[in-house]
């Protein structure tokens, strides 16, 4: 005979059902992770590779071992039995000269650049200006004047033609603003020797005066103050860095003031310069 229960009715189930729908809302669906989570499980992965991962070493030594003196020996006697090639010296001699000339000749187009800017010198291609006429002999005795920057520029100017027919030199201690201001000192160059003051650019005649920047003379010959004139045995115009030592020849005689050449050279002669100042005389007079 069989044996069978009743079963509940669809009709009280069907609220525990819905009561258990609403409480657990996720049943039967995948949660998603939260935010949180995932950083949380980035961070242990992140650690697990590191802790498994294995350090990398470098081989090699750490610093340069320093040679024995045995080693020591061994190269320097290598290197005394290099064969030296006469070619490779020949060759290295001749590249040197040709950098030395390389550079000589640059040297010298930049100082033709620089007195074309200052006025000093013509431009590239430019008929090249006659001197002013002079009458500059060889000579034993040299009339030199010791300026400044600070005198007047027409004094200056007056100076370098009386000194122009006597084949004289101007001397200065030094250049206004140093040595590594060499502008100034060219400009008041091209003022002083231009014959034409009222010209203006590379083209303008020069007056054939010697310029100096010798402070050895001004100390040889105590100067103190300018203007001051001397009759120089030599030459003058050679640079003070050339030579051996300040025992050079010197004038015997130093006329002090302001005057007109010829005034100069009468009181040199009074003070006892008379042969020095003969010649210099007569081809100021013009005989």
């Amino acid at each position: 005979m069989p044996i069978c229960a009743p079963s509940i009715p669809d009709a009280a189930i069907a609220p525990l059902i819905l009561a258990f729908a609403l409480l657990a809302p996720g049943f039967g669906q995948a949660r998603e992770p939260q935010p949180g989570e995932e950083v949380s499980s980035a961070m242990e992965r992140l650690r697990g590779a590191k802790a498994s991962g294995t350090s990398t070493t470098h081989a090699g030594p750490s610093a340069i071992p320093s040679p024995s003196p045995a080693l020591k020996r061994r190269a320097f006697e290598a290197m005394g039995k290099r064969k030296t090639d006469p070619r490779m010296e020949v060759q290295a001699r001749t590249a040197q000269a040709q950098a030395a000339k390389a550079l000589g000749d640059e040297q010298q187009a930049m100082n033709a650049r620089l007195h074309q800017a200052l006025g000093l010198a013509p431009p590239d291609g430019a008929p090249t200006p006659m001197p002013a006429s002079g009458n500059v002999p060889a000579k034993a005795w040299v009339p030199l004047l010791f300026a400044s920057s600070s005198m007047p520029i027409e004094t200056l100017r007056s100076y370098a033609g009386q000194l122009e027919r006597v084949g004289g030199v101007i001397a200065f201690r030094g250049v206004p603003g140093g040595l590594n201001r060499i502008g100034p000192m060219a400009e008041l160059t091209a003022r002083m020797l231009r014959v034409d003051p009222g010209c203006e650019g590379p083209a303008c005649t020069m007056r054939n005066v010697q310029v100096v920047i010798d402070p050895i003379l001004f100390r040889q010959h105590g100067i103190a103050r300018v203007p001051a004139f001397a009759m120089v045995p030599g030459d003058p115009t050679q640079p003070y860095c050339e030579r051996e030592d300040e025992s050079a020849p010197r004038a015997a005689h130093l006329v002090l003031g302001d005057a007109a050449l010829s005034g100069l050279l009468d009181e040199y002669g009074r003070l006892g310069g008379k042969e020095e100042v003969r010649d210099v005389s007569a081809r100021l007079a013009g005989r």
